[in-house]
């Protein structure tokens, strides 16, 4: 008997049909990923996949949210939620939407609803930056420039998505590699390629294509301020960095970040220190780390943030989770 082949086409179906069928199959893909995750990190943490920039992630405990410093990634959460919050605005992101991170920000952070039984699972994604402005270029140049016309706002540094299908089947794909050196050297960094391709023309592809194509310049300069913690950096010194105006620099970086720069450059540097001091880090030591040359504003600024000095902030927290 001869085998026929049916090959389905979505667009030929029903529109009854299709979203129920393409809806199936984004859960069945997410399940696939929080198997792997299961599988993989069974005692909790975070692990390598082999993958460049790739990591799967378990947490099982209940940690209330806490001074963090989100690098350039991509946090795909398949079971339970997590907890963002940048300047009071809240960010939560689950299995419905991931989260995009353009550009290094302090935030608060937490996963205060899981648990041993609830379980948080997921994959982060670094955003290697060569790559993804290649990508971006390369976009640009197919649908036009990205720079924004007068009046529009600067997008946010921290966006979320929704999981559409281009971009789960490309997670899908990429870390179905997870286990053989081979596939990964052979096909790891087209696939990285896929997925950043699938976040360029997401929810967060305006964002993306901003931070890393042209006209990247609030982008370049925290790049510019991360680089140079330990250092005296200004606010002229940032906005020099890019070829801005100081007025110009302090309009367009509220409106990526939420923050002015000067309410930026302190929060990504008492951030960066509270995590540090968590992990054991002297305080003083940390302090010099961050750019602080007096030990007193040091503790005075600390406190007024996070309602403690460094020494009782030690005490009373643990590792923050950074994914």
């Amino acid at each position: 008997m001869p085998i026929c082949i049916i090959r389905l086409n979505y667009l030929d179906l029903p529109d009854t049909v299709a979203p129920v069928l393409i809806s199936e199959v984004l859960i069945m893909s997410k399940a696939k990923i929080a198997e792997l995750v299961e599988r993989r990190v069974s005692a909790g943490g975070m692990v390598e996949t082999g993958i460049p920039g790739v990591q799967l992630f378990k947490i099982t405990e209940s940690i209330r949210c806490a001074p963090a410093v989100y690098e350039p990634a991509i946090t795909a959460v398949v079971s339970g939620a997590k907890e963002a919050i940048v300047d009071g605005e809240k960010h939560i992101y689950d299995n419905s939407k991931y989260i995009c991170c353009t550009m290094s920000m302090p935030i608060e952070a937490g996963t205060p609803k899981a648990s041993p039984t609830n379980p948080l699972l997921g994959v982060y994604i670094t955003l290697n930056t060569r790559v993804m402005t290649e990508l971006a270029i390369e976009l640009e140049s197919t649908l036009g420039s990205t720079n924004l016309p007068k009046g529009v706002p600067h997008p946010k540094g921290l966006t979320t998505a929704r999981w559409d299908d281009e971009f789960t089947d490309a997670l899908t794909r990429l870390v179905s590699l997870e286990g053989s050196t081979t596939d990964i050297a052979i096909l790891g960094a087209g696939r990285i390629r896929e997925l950043y391709y699938a976040i360029l023309k997401g929810d967060s592809g305006y964002a993306a294509r901003r931070a890393f194509g042209v006209g990247n310049e609030i982008a370049r300069s925290i790049e510019f301020l991360s680089s140079n913690l330990s250092e005296a950096i200004t606010i002229d010194d940032m906005a020099g960095h890019i070829g801005m105006s100081r007025a110009v620099f302090h309009r367009k970086f509220k409106q990526a970040t939420n923050l002015s720069p000067i309410q930026f450059i302190k929060s990504m540097r008492l951030n960066n220190a509270a995590m540090r001091i968590a992990e054991g880090t002297n305080v003083n030591v940390a302090a010099m780390e961050v750019g602080y040359t007096s030990s007193s504003q040091f503790s005075r600024e600390f406190k007024r943030l996070y309602g403690q000095s460094p020494k009782q902030w030690r005490q009373s927290n643990g590792r923050v989770y950074s994914a």
